[in-house]
């Protein structure tokens, strides 16, 4: 229990590197007068979005902090539910905030950067990705290890009450992440398919060319979506991953050591994630080869760190007797790494499956789509297998056959070993933006083709690792989610045991019509929400075109360059399209749980979870890779292959990538946040379930 102290000071140290990068970037000067007034546009756009964002998302906060201190007033949650609601959103939007900050302050810095060298170019983007995975969990980690000192203050060390009580922590996180990465995918994904369909398809000019009405609003999308978005995303991951593991830990009757185990883990994974990224340099060649290599670097050598110090960790904390548990987090940890290679396989354009797609496109961009669809349907195999593995591997070394409870925190703690490292794998995520962003002001400002080279290297080796890092988050929140409903059965049975007026008992069997019930509406769901965020970014995505069409017709001049585009109109719908569509897509992530626990109970909200978990992890790595995939079969040709730019290929390429952008960027990252949701607000809204619902 003295190693707990572990966890405010790893904490901190996360938050001080995470200053000292920032130092480094911004000793970068950002290049040319051309250069620095895109990039202030791109950090105007980006700020009036999330001020316009957290302006909405704060009115929904209160009402929803009013409605939990009524429910904790007639008891039916913990008084401290309401104010953990508040610090986990608060949190989570500021992780996102300030990695989208350091974004958009390093993507001019990069493209200058590259001037000089690949290296260099790649060592100012890395860092402020370092900047956005330190803050993650520096912050993640702060937030729950103040709640935990006060909690462990107020229960006088009571293991199972501080336990109980983090467990539905997770939900102001969870309902920040969805408003962030949801938002955010819509903005990002209408900005750039409106700018791709017309300006590379209908008119033929370059990508990122100043021209197009469309491309500050597809640069701003960037940060508000790829960074802010998976920021809190992943903020929301890490924080579910450590409380559903801790509250696991009582049932299992590892007491208060169990609890604090997974703080520890997190707290070395930081030392080890700032050690890696140390290792992250590249020498002059711009092949994806290289560049993967560099990156790898980085990911394994913290991942070897983590795997040797766990050992000892877990033999101090627990004693020899669970060193089982040990293994569990192994096998989290060696998961992780193998769903980013399964990631990588099937989305970089080293491998069969994105040449593929490449050249399917010599018969069109319906091939395109075609091939793309099977290639994401079947890169689906091996993570289902991988995780499957991990989960039936962590039950049984952790001592499931002997104990089921012990069994599931064997499941729990093993999320916490594959996130154990992501101050290091959101790093090799958030940079992927970085480099995007540097290509199109490489561009506007018409450096040297050369820059140009170098930024596309990255830019194209940031599709692939964004890819992976979309990867790694949906298996985690596939075990994390899998904690979490095993938390809920298990919260369930002590509101019934410290309640004398209840009386409930869990039937799980298949055939029990509530459960199969709730397993089909679980699965629908996913399906659902897939649906309204595709059409939330086709809708805001038809409006940019015509925007763009409009301008490209009525400005006289803008053709021949003469005169500048309307850059804000673009931006401004795509903020005002963006938070409008959330709202019918929030209401069903936070509806869902409670409709179904008052109409079925307890047992289908159980069976909700469960098909929402199995369909959504599923669906979500289809969605992912697919639009992975397509994007770097569209660079593939870019490169030259097939035709090259502006070839019928290239065009079709093009169609493929625009599908893909809302499956890899909006509706497939965003289904990790909806499973572990609902299954916070099943956790959290557990007493109401029990005294009203009608079975």
């Amino acid at each position: 229990m003295n190693l707990i102290v572990l966890a405010p000071v790893g904490a901190t140290v996360a938050l001080l590197f995470a200053a000292y990068f920032t130092y480094t970037i911004f000793k970068v000067d950002e290049g040319t007068d051309s250069m620095k007034h895109i990039a202030e546009s791109i950090r105007k756009g980006a700020n009036a979005y999330l001020k316009r964002q957290y302006i909405a998302v704060g009115k929904f906060f209160a009402a929803i902090f009013v409605l939990l201190l009524i429910l904790s007033y007639f008891d039916y949650v913990s008084i401290f539910i309401p104010y953990a609601f508040i610090t986990g959103g608060f949190f989570s939007a500021l992780s996102g905030y300030l990695g989208m900050k350091i974004a958009t302050n390093s993507n001019a810095r990069t493209a200058n950067a590259c001037t000089k060298s690949l290296n260099s170019g790649l060592r100012v983007a890395f860092s402020s990705g370092a900047v956005m995975g330190l803050v993650v969990v520096g912050l993640a980690l702060l937030d729950i290890s103040a709640w935990y000192y006060i909690l462990n203050w107020y229960y006088n060390g009571d293991a199972s009450s501080i336990a109980s009580t983090m467990l539905t922590f997770g939900m102001g996180a969870s309902a920040m992440a969805l408003f962030a990465r949801v938002g955010g995918g819509i903005f990002t994904k209408a900005a750039d398919v409106g700018a791709d369909l017309v300006g590379k398809v209908e008119i033929g000019i370059p990508e990122d060319d100043p021209r197009n009405p469309a491309v500050i609003a597809d640069n701003v999308g960037d940060n508000v979506g790829d960074v802010a978005g998976m920021g809190a995303d992943l903020f929301e991951s890490y924080l579910g991953a450590i409380v559903s593991s801790s509250a696991l830990a009582i049932s299992a009757g590892l007491k208060g050591n169990g609890v604090a185990l997974p703080l520890i883990i997190a707290a070395i994974g930081i030392i080890a994630s700032i050690i890696g990224t140390f290792f992250v340099k590249a020498k002059e060649d711009v092949s994806q080869k290289s560049l993967l290599a560099a990156l790898r670097r980085g990911t394994y050598s913290s991942a070897i760190i983590i795997a040797i110090v766990a050992y000892f960790l877990v033999s101090n904390v627990l004693g020899s007797k669970y060193i089982g548990i040990y293994f569990s987090i192994l096998s989290g940890l060696i998961a992780g790494i193998l769903i980013g290679f399964l990631t990588e396989y099937y989305t970089s354009d080293n491998y069969k499956p994105t040449r593929a797609i490449a050249e399917s496109s010599e018969t069109g961009s319906a091939t395109v789509i075609i091939t793309g669809l099977s290639v994401g349907m079947k890169s689906t195999t091996f993570p289902v297998i991988v995780v499957g593995l991990s989960i039936l591997i962590s039950y049984v070394v952790a001592g499931g056959l002997d104990s089921y409870s012990l069994g599931l925190y064997g499941i729990g703690i093993s999320s916490v070993g594959m996130l154990s490292t992501l101050g290091i794998t959101l790093a090799t995520d958030a940079y992927g933006p970085v480099a995007d962003n540097a290509g199109g002001i490489a561009e506007m400002a018409g450096l040297d083709p050369s820059v140009r080279e170098r930024t596309d290297a990255l830019d194209s080796l940031g599709n692939t690792t964004a890819a992976t890092g979309k990867g790694f988050a949906i298996g985690s929140a596939a075990l994390t989610a899998l904690a979490f409903i095993a938390a809920y059965k298990d919260s369930i049975e002590q509101l019934v045991e410290s309640n004398l007026d209840l009386s409930f008992q869990f039937d799980l069997s298949i055939l029990n019509p509530n459960v199969l019930i709730g397993l089909l509406i679980g699965t629908m769901v996913t399906f659902a929400f897939s649906s309204f965020t595709m059409s939330a970014v086709g809708r805001a995505a038809s409006k940019i075109v015509i925007e763009v069409r409009r301008q490209f017709k009525e400005i006289k001049g803008l053709m021949e360059g003469k005169v500048d585009p309307d850059y804000a109109s673009c931006v401004d719908i795509c903020t005002k399209s963006a938070l409008r569509e959330l709202v019918i897509i929030a209401a069903i992530s936070l509806i869902t749980p409670i409709a179904v626990g008052l109409i079925l109970g307890p047992n289908g909200v159980a069976g909700l979870l469960g098909g929402a978990t199995t369909s959504g992890f599923v669906l979500a790595v289809m969605m992912s890779n697919s639009g992975g995939a397509w994007d770097n079969a569209k660079k593939y040709i870019e490169a030259g292959n097939f035709g090259g730019k502006g070839s019928e290929n290239h065009k079709a390429t093009v169609v493929g990538d625009t599908v893909g952008d809302p499956f890899k960027d909006t509706s497939g990252p965003a289904l990790n946040i909806l499973i572990k949701l609902m299954s916070v607000i099943a956790i959290v809204f557990g007493m109401v379930i029990l005294k009203f619902s009608i079975f």
